[in-house]
């Protein structure tokens, strides 16, 4: 048997479109960004490449039909719905299960995808 260990993080109304926000979940920095289209993406806020802190302050963007956040620090462009980074496949962030309850973002702590 799993435990599910969901989190509130925040509302929704205070993620704004195509901006990040850094949450602490626990222990767990969290990198939040709501899409134009309404959709929240959960990541983890580490940069694999310098180890900052610093993915919620990315540039969010997309690739194609691929939703994206660009590390602030070297660049490297991220699926925000998978966590793969475009620029190099052997290296990614970890995502979490975003739910929308009621008004409040509610993310899952068990690794997704």
């Amino acid at each position: 048997m799993s435990v599910t260990t969901a989190f509130v993080v925040c509302e929704y109304d205070v993620l704004l479109p195509e901006r990040g926000v850094a949450a602490l979940a626990g222990e767990l920095q969290l990198a939040l960004f709501r899409t134009h289209a309404g959709e929240v993406f959960a990541l983890g806020n580490q940069d694999p490449f310098s180890g900052a802190n610093v993915m919620s302050r990315g540039i969010v963007g997309s690739r194609g039909e691929v939703p994206t956040v660009a590390s602030p620090m070297f660049k490297q462009v991220f699926d925000l719905r998978t966590g793969e980074c475009l620029d190099d496949p052997s290296v990614s962030l970890p995502v979490y299960e975003v739910e929308i309850v009621d008004g409040q973002v509610m993310v899952n702590l068990s690794e997704h995808g």
